[in-house]
């Protein structure tokens, strides 16, 4: 029996839905999902197996024009998984305008290689204006595929991996078959807290935040966790810890209870507040971090 393996990444501007495909195809939430701009900040991969197969399925940031340091690096996530890939998922919406973004879509239509433009979120327009955006995007991307989606409603979900199965080359597994991804369970404790402020706090200080597992130990019956949620000013601190640290040990319910659910056991978390002014623009901090290799 001929055996495939691969690389699908999926690509595009931020809240275009990646992060809820990516769930959707790997059969697990792995990616944190807000409807912030720039929640998906690292490349986060999801193994899928069969007997015959392997699709290692790439989250990738949001496309943007960084303007500072961290995001350079999320962007150089972005380049890297445009080369790499054996194919390419670039994911649009119907309302996003198909002008925007026109030098990552040239060099992805260089690539000559396998591409599926996904619309996503078809549910929230009608077949005239649906019909339309196909013309545009098959103008834009001659070589391509082009399937409306509802990714949050898994509606055609089926046909994408159809797609990649026609198109997935030949060759032996990159992981262990029994491997979901290539994250350690401290990064998604880190990403679930993270999850957590974006979602309760407002304007600039969920985008001043990092998260840092400092300790992680567990047994059979529970996990204990310790981490530094970092932030750039003193005044943010104090927003995020609120009075007499209530909000901070909102965040801190709600991230114990997800982590419980994703690791099947009880779960101690604590979460400390510290102030790096320079966190998103040192490049010593950011390689702690994981945003440089």
């Amino acid at each position: 029996m001929t055996h495939k393996a691969g690389f699908v990444n999926i690509l595009g501007n931020p809240n275009v839905g990646k992060s809820t495909l990516m769930n959707k195809l790997v059969g697990e939430k792995l990616s944190i999902i807000t409807n912030k701009s720039q929640t998906t900040r690292h490349r986060i991969m999801g193994i899928v197996n069969g007997e015959d197969f392997q699709i290692v399925y790439s989250d990738t940031p949001g496309i943007i024009k960084p303007s500072y340091r961290l995001q350079k690096s999320m962007m150089h996530f972005v380049d890297t998984a445009i080369e790499d890939a054996d194919i390419i998922l670039y994911m649009t919406d119907v309302v996003e305008d198909p002008e925007k973004n026109k030098i990552s879509i040239d060099r992805i239509a260089r690539q000559k290689k396998p591409t599926l433009v996904l619309i996503n979120k078809i549910d929230q327009t009608n077949q005239i204006e649906l019909e339309s955006l196909v013309e545009k995007w098959a103008e834009k991307l001659p070589g391509a595929s082009i399937l409306p989606i509802a990714a949050k409603h898994k509606l055609h979900i089926d046909k994408v991996f159809d797609y990649i199965m026609h198109h997935l080359p030949e060759g032996d597994p990159y992981f262990p078959k029994d491997e979901l991804t290539d994250r350690s369970l401290r990064f998604f404790a880190s990403e679930i807290v993270r999850e957590k402020i974006l979602l309760y706090y407002k304007q600039e200080v969920p985008y001043s935040v990092e998260v840092e597992i400092t300790s992680y130990k567990e047994d059979k019956r529970i996990a204990h966790i310790e981490g530094n949620i970092y932030v750039s000013r003193e005044s943010q601190k104090g927003i995020l810890i609120g009075h007499q640290g209530e909000k901070l040990k909102k965040v801190g319910t709600a991230a114990r209870k997800d982590i419980e659910e994703f690791l099947g056991k009880k779960v101690f978390l604590e979460l400390f507040v510290k102030v790096d002014p320079e966190w998103r623009d040192n490049d010593k901090k950011l390689r702690k971090f994981g945003y440089i290799e």
